[in-house]
């Protein structure tokens, strides 16, 4: 598959601002797992928390996106790790807007399941998505990733519960796919 190049790197305190504005920005936190709680974050919030990924002191693995550039465009991680199945739940954001759409954070996906599979073993890596986020359904499709089936009222969003999709890629299949790359 033809994507951009992206680099994932580790966060820095750099990273605040622009983490800070695109928490502001509600088309970029809509689909987010805590969307209610995006604004108010303060810039102060957004450091502390920052801080606890740089320091591993959250159960987070996250990584900055940047864009061939250079460019901070965005975050990946990886989260609720199960040591003893093997498997991780992964969460991404592209929050400059500018890049939306251009195949980056399918870009920044591969290079987290690199990591996923080949850094920390896992067997396995998922995700949730909302199911009126169709564009994020559509591009972990074309990414590889196999739709595991839906949870019911799986999240509270704006008061209203919202049913959500689970998505995974076994190792094997990430093998295979980038073989064939």
């Amino acid at each position: 598959m033809n994507v951009p190049f992206v680099q994932l790197r580790e966060l820095t305190l750099d990273d605040v601002e622009d983490r800070y504005q695109w928490s502001l920005d509600t088309q970029v936190t809509k689909h987010l797992v805590v969307p209610d709680q995006y604004p108010p974050f303060t810039r102060e919030d957004t450091k502390i928390w920052i801080e606890a990924c740089i320091n591993r002191k959250n159960g987070y693995e996250q990584r900055a996106i940047t864009a061939e550039n250079g460019i901070h465009i965005g975050w990946v991680d990886l989260k609720n790790f199960d040591k003893t199945n093997k498997n991780a739940e992964l969460g991404i954001a592209i929050g400059n807007k500018e890049y939306w759409g251009k195949g980056y954070g399918i870009a920044a996906l591969y290079g987290m399941l690199q990591l996923a599979f080949f850094e920390f073993k896992l067997e396995k890596v998922w995700l949730r998505v909302d199911e009126d986020n169709f564009q994020a359904r559509k591009s972990y499709e074309k990414a590889g990733f196999v739709c595991e089936g839906l949870m019911r009222n799986d999240r509270l969003r704006k008061g209203q519960f919202i049913h959500r999709y689970r998505y995974s890629m076994l190792r094997e299949e990430y093998q295979t796919l980038i073989s064939s790359s």
